[in-house]
């Protein structure tokens, strides 16, 4: 059964409410966290679980799912939401 607002954690692949995850979207050539989750653009949700962020950054998947180097400070303001 799909429950509505259903969105899926781009590192640990786990299904969560949207209103639960931190989006990053991209739009034209802006990559930028979306606090408001509003924002137009193709958006990937990360869980707000300080292992997936830090793996994310690590690993640096937002580089593959928008297949396009992401700049570091997005990284950097990843950085700041788990500290």
């Amino acid at each position: 059964m799909h429950i509505k607002n259903e969105r899926r954690c781009l590192v640990c692949k786990q299904n969560f409410q949207k209103k639960d995850l931190l989006r990053i979207v991209k739009y034209l050539d802006d990559i930028s966290i979306d606090d408001t989750n509003k924002k137009n653009g193709r958006g990937v949700y990360l869980c707000n679980n300080k292992e997936c962020i830090s793996k994310c950054i690590q690993k640096k998947y937002l580089n593959k799912s928008f297949s396009c180097a992401v700049p570091d400070s997005v990284y950097e303001a990843l950085r700041c939401k788990i500290e």
